[in-house]
């Protein structure tokens, strides 16, 4: 059987039940089912982890459906998941994910929706990505990892901090017209498109300039932290570019904090170096590996060159998940025009990223 005799229900809300019964199609296609690698891949994905603290994480957090009136919603797991189908098999538009979803006999499997029933319109997948709150992301991101935890993987001993600058989805404007577009945008004209209908697009307000290696840059910054020991993402967020790298690692840090288990060390680069974040890790009894720079007054010394080389041995796993997600989500240019938005897009390649790993790691599919 493809597909497991299993319905998603939303008890007493209002979510559209989905239920399955073996047909002469699921018959036919288990035949060649061990050949499918895509159906393979998502069948021991799906049972790498329990699925049920996602799904009451969503529930709780996710309004649609919670009214017993009005038209069924889809259950959000479901939704949920096709978000994550997304981030696998590099789909890069919603529309393109409804069609995938259509099309693909492992996208219905991996859904649990029956093969003669149409994937949710691709409207939708953009409404449940901007109705999923941040606070619900953080804390099914946190689970996952605590499953992995639980079967005995090191998740936050030693992390690495690093930031890296993401293209806005819009093109670049002048910072004095931007400040322009902004001010527009808050008054009821500038809500309206040219016809004098809510706007349904926008352009991005939330990006700003900065510069790095001389070069100007419009856009957003991606701040995130990676476990040293297996490479899972233990944090990731976006802010302005023009936010100073810096001033965020007290932040990362205590975002990435999952476990009980303490974090032992910080690796960063240069950029994080200074007073304020030596004395926040001081004080929170974490080891400093944070790369030291010249000063004014000082050259390195050999110890410290020596010391920033052995740092950067640990470092380089945030730029193995820079340039993998550079490769696979583009992720060096932002897809929405709103900051949160985007936020919550990342979050989701974060858990799609880790899940996939942590498979991985326990040996369900194959390296």
């Amino acid at each position: 059987m493809i597909l497991p005799i299993k319905s998603i229900l939303g008890g007493t809300m209002a979510y559209k039940k989905i239920e399955y019964g073996i047909s002469f199609a699921d018959i036919a296609i288990q035949a060649y089912a061990d050949k499918n690698r895509n159906l393979l891949f998502l069948r021991e994905i799906e049972d790498t982890i329990d699925w049920q603290p996602v799904q009451d994480l969503l529930l709780e957090h996710y309004a649609p459906g919670k009214s017993k009136t009005g038209e069924q919603a889809y259950p959000p797991l479901l939704l949920f998941k096709c978000l994550l189908l997304q981030k696998w098999f590099r789909i890069k538009s919603d529309p393109e994910l409804e069609s995938q979803i259509n099309d693909r006999i492992s996208f219905k499997s991996f859904l649990h929706l029956p093969l003669d029933q149409p994937s949710p319109d691709h409207s939708t997948f953009s409404r449940f990505r901007s109705r999923v709150s941040k606070d619900a992301m953080v804390k099914i991101n946190s689970n996952l990892l605590n499953q992995f935890h639980q079967h005995g993987l090191s998740i936050n001993e030693g992390i690495a901090v690093d930031a890296r600058l993401v293209k806005s989805v819009s093109h670049p404007v002048s910072q004095k017209e931007l400040k322009e577009l902004i001010k527009k945008a808050e008054t009821p004209e500038g809500k309206l498109d040219k016809n004098g209908n809510k706007k349904k697009y926008s352009r991005d307000l939330d990006s700003d300039w900065t510069v790095k290696n001389d070069k100007p840059h419009f856009g957003l910054k991606e701040h995130t932290a990676v476990d040293t020991d297996n490479g899972f993402i233990l944090s990731s967020y976006m802010t302005p570019s023009s936010q100073n790298d810096s001033i965020h690692l007290p932040m990362v840090i205590i975002s990435s904090m999952h476990t009980k288990d303490k974090i032992q060390t910080v690796y960063a680069d240069k950029g994080y170096a200074g007073a304020p974040n030596r004395g926040f890790l001081a004080l929170n009894n974490i080891k400093d590996g944070i790369m030291r720079k010249d000063s004014k007054t000082a050259k390195l010394t050999e110890t410290e060159i020596e010391r920033n080389k052995a740092i950067s041995k640990f470092r380089y796993i945030v730029e193995q998940y820079f340039g993998i997600s550079h490769l696979t989500d583009n992720g060096e240019r932002a897809r929405f025009p709103k900051i949160l938005t985007n936020t919550i897009d990342i979050m989701f390649r974060q858990f799609a990223f880790n899940l996939r790993k942590g498979a991985k790691i326990l040996n369900v599919i194959p390296v």
